[in-house]
């Protein structure tokens, strides 16, 4: 009976230490979005959608994390069994991963207009909750900006300082009456579509990766079972 291949064991085992590390930069990045300051004001202006993306994120991170645990282990112990549970999870995650990226290609384009559309149902702002209105003011003070799709008009009839501006230090920024032109929509849109590049890119990068893991594996299984 032939023996495991020692080359491929110790690389199915180096493939999986780092497949392992890749779920615990996934599972970093999305308890940073998740807890971060500056990333909860955007998130709040989007809502329990985007939130609810990152709780994803932060599952399939530590999904990932368990994985690169079996598979590490297979190949150590040279576990069939630890080995087809990497298998089948990994094959689910590619499938999961190539559909989520499609979707994403195929949303891209739109994300503008459904952000604004999203948010123009918020109108008037100064009807919302404190917190959406703090996160959009910040939004306003860093970006030089004014409301979501009529600039003042969609606070109502009491603007927030953050819409102010002074013709003398800004010129061609602000309006006649001292408020900036320029809506919030486009830092909110740039800001969604940044971070959802990002994901696109990780979950087809990710694909290619685990690929090889679906070959490593199955090699390694087989020739334990031969063994």
């Amino acid at each position: 009976m032939a023996g495991v291949n020692k080359c491929l064991k110790y690389s199915m085992f180096t493939f999986n230490f780092l497949f392992w590390l890749c779920g615990c930069v996934i599972l970093g990045v999305s308890i940073w979005l998740r807890v971060s300051k500056s990333a909860q004001q955007e998130l709040n202006l989007q809502g329990s959608s985007m939130l609810s993306a990152i709780d994803l994120l932060i599952a399939v991170g530590a999904i990932i994390m368990v994985l690169g645990f079996f598979g590490c282990c297979g190949a150590i112990k040279e576990s069939r069994c630890l080995l087809i549970l990497f298998f089948i999870g990994l094959l689910l995650i590619l499938l999961l991963q190539v559909t989520a990226g499609i979707l994403g290609v195929v949303f891209k384009p739109k994300i503008e207009e459904n952000i604004k559309t999203s948010l123009e149902d918020l109108l008037p702002l100064n009807r919302q909750n404190q917190t959406f209105q703090d996160a959009l003011k910040t939004i306003q003070e860093e970006n030089n900006c004014c409301g979501i799709s009529q600039g003042i008009e969609d606070w109502g009839n009491n603007p927030p300082e953050s819409c102010r501006c002074d013709p003398s230090k800004e010129p061609g920024l602000c309006t006649s009456r001292s408020y900036y032109k320029e809506t919030c929509v486009s830092v909110i849109t740039e800001y969604f579509q940044k971070h959802l590049a990002i994901i696109i890119g990780i979950a087809f990068g990710l694909a290619v990766v685990e690929l090889f893991g679906l070959g490593f594996s199955m090699t390694l299984y087989c020739q334990i079972k031969k063994k």
